[in-house]
């Protein structure tokens, strides 16, 4: 039995075979309209603001 995911572009049905050389998409188009994404900086990762460490060498020359 094939596995069935959802289009991460348009959420239709997809089943994930061999066959369907769009995986995870279900066509070329919402492969291509996925990528336009990636390339117009839609789609980021949050940063994290870890707290700044002191450098110890540097606090004893001042």
């Amino acid at each position: 039995m094939a596995t069935i995911v959802d289009c991460p572009t348009c959420g239709a049905k997809v089943e994930w075979t061999e066959k369907n050389k769009y995986r995870p998409f279900c066509s070329e188009r919402c492969k291509q309209i996925d990528l336009g994404a990636w390339a117009e900086e839609k789609y980021t990762i949050p940063a994290v603001n870890l707290p700044q460490e002191q450098d110890d060498d540097n606090s004893s020359l001042q």
